[in-house]
This record gives structure tokens, sequence and C-alpha cells, in this order.
């Protein structure tokens, strides 16, 4: 039997080529997503080293069995003398495809640590498993709260602002027009069944206009000047602080679903730019909906709250779960309101 010796990743790793042993290198081996052997190759020949899911690198022979190993989820010590625990963190390019399989043995690995902690571990390790387990829940509660406020601000929103091109109100100028005159005792309804009131006030009106085709010359100024004006805020606010709001974002939503990244995409500022530009383009009178933009608001709320939650925010794969409910969500607050 020979040694060899060979430097992986500031790593010195020793293995042995025993040709005794060639028969048992006809099967993939596989350490914990650390060190792959590919299928009839000596392990000196091609050692394929994954991207680093801890700080350890452990080449094994091909033809040791694996059954003698140790189980490092119940927190054993590595071969540095180092309590292993699960490390979720991952960081993968941007426009890249994560791994998923590498990804999935990580969580199982935390699983298995979790509840290893849980039956050996004292209260505190206990409580951290639990919390672990109902994650989950609490946080799919949260996407809930945070898609719904966020569509309900939405509407309200886009509701004022395309009254503001008829007129305002009065007394209380942040309600819309039906909300204006919903306690005056003088309410009528034009011929487009809209409300009419004394404390909402036509742009005519307020310009002095008495003059009933002066005044419907000014109006439609105002109209179109204040639609161009949504417009153009929107579009500027999409082109200098957040790209990625433009479009429906469905498609973007399903190719990352699909393991794609694309950083950014399901950021806080995506998702403040996308909320004002949805209130501002419907106001315009723009030829759009509300369904795709919801889809991707509610996405970024998953994505935004995930991150208060290790078990998703650092796992790419386990996040791609949460946000699969988050779009759920997301077309449920669009057909709701």
């Amino acid at each position: 039997m020979s040694f060899q010796h060979q430097e992986i990743n500031e790593f010195s790793v020793n293995f042995s080529n025993n040709q005794e042993n060639e028969a048992f290198r006809d099967n993939y081996v596989e350490f914990f997503g650390i060190t792959r052997v590919r299928k009839g190759t000596s392990i000196n020949e091609d050692i394929e080293l994954s991207e680093s899911i801890i700080n350890d690198a452990v080449a094994m022979d091909a033809g040791f069995d694996s059954s003698d190993l140790p189980d490092y989820s119940l927190g054993q010590k590595n071969i540095f003398g180092q309590v292993l625990r699960p490390k979720n963190s991952e960081k993968y390019a941007n426009f890249h495809t994560i791994d998923w399989l590498k990804d999935l043995l990580k969580d199982k690995f935390r699983h298995r640590w979790l509840n290893n902690q849980k039956e050996k571990g004292n209260w505190l390790d206990k409580v951290e498993a639990w919390y672990d387990a109902f994650s989950g829940w609490f946080l799919v509660l949260l996407i809930g709260l945070g898609s719904g406020i966020v569509a309900g601000i939405v509407d309200i929103g886009s509701g004022w602002a395309s009254n503001l091109k008829s007129g305002f109100c009065k007394p209380r100028f942040w309600l819309n027009r039906e909300q204006c005159c919903w306690d005056s005792v003088l309410m009528t309804f034009d011929k487009f069944r809209s409300p009419e009131c004394e404390e909402w006030v036509f742009w005519s009106n307020e310009f002095g206009m008495n003059n009933k085709t002066q005044g419907y010359f000014i109006s439609i100024i105002i109209y179109i000047f204040t639609s161009v004006c949504f417009g153009t805020i929107a579009a500027a606010f999409v082109k200098v602080f957040a790209p990625y709001a433009s479009g429906s974002g469905v498609p973007e939503i399903k190719t990352i679903l699909s393991g794609f990244v694309i950083k950014g995409y399901l950021g806080k500022w995506t998702l403040l730019i996308k909320s004002i530009g949805v209130i501002l383009s419907s106001s315009a009178g723009l030829a759009l909906g509300k369904e795709g933009p919801f889809v991707h608001v509610a996405s970024c709320c998953g994505n935004i709250f995930s991150w208060m939650f290790p078990k998703y925010g650092r796992n790419e794969a386990k996040k791609r779960e949460i946000l699969s409910a988050a779009a759920s969500a997301g077309v449920a607050v669009a057909f709701g309101n």
C-alpha cells in the first residue's frame, strides 16, 4: 500500500492507493457532500471537491467502509478537535443555479443535529429545537400579514391617486372621493354612479371656472397632466432606484423558484419601488393589472422575512419552499381585494 500527500484548499490531505480495494472503488462515494469520487477511478486520480459546506476537507479512500464513519450529526468532534455544528450559510454567485442536493443534505444534517440537541441538550437546546420546528408556520403567518398590508396600502393609494386627477377632499385631503362623501348629508350620484358632495371639490371649481366649457377644458388638462406625472414618476423611480421592479415579475419568480439566483430581485428596494410604482402606474391609467405585481411583492416579503429565520434564510433550497407559499399569498391578495 502506498500513501500519497496532496494540498487541497490549504488543508493537508493524506490518502492511500491500495490496489486491493480497486473493486470497492466502482461505487460512488460522497462523504457528507464534501468530497466526491467518480466511479471506476482511484481516489488519487480524480478528486472533485464541491463548494465549501464546512471548513474541513477530508479525502476518504473509496475502499473504506462508510458505515464505520462516526455520525457527525450527533455533535462529535471533527479531525481538528472542533465540535461539529450545522452551518447553513451558502453563497451563490449572481445568475447561477443552486445546488439542490447540497442544500438538502445540509438541511438533513441540521435536522439530525437539532433532534440530538432536543434529546440530550439542556432546556435552551430544547427551546431552540421547538422554535426551529414551528418557525415555518410563523414565517408563513408573517408573509400573509405583510402581503395583505402592502396590498391594502396599494389598493387604497391607487384609489386616492386616481380620484386626485378629478378633484380632492377639501376637509381631509387624504380621503378619496367615496370616503370623503360617506358622512355627507347631501350626497348624490352622477351618471357614472360616482358620489358627489360639498366636501369633494373638483379642480374646475377650485380654480373658479364656473363656465361649463372652461371647466371641462381645465379638467381635461389637469387629468392629462397628473396622469403623465404619475407615469413619469413611476418610470423614474424604477430606472433610478430599482430596475428589477419593472414588469409583472411572474416569469422571473418562476425562474427563481426553479433554482436560479437573481440577487436583488426580491430585495427591500424592489418591494418599496414596486409598491409605489403599482400605485402610480394604475392611477395614471396605464394598461396593467395588479395580479403579477402582487405576486412579486409577496415574494419580496417572503425573501425579506426569511432572513429572520436562519432555517430558510441561509438555505436557498429551503427558501424556495417559502417563496412558493409567498407567491400563492400574492395571488390570494390580488383576487381578494
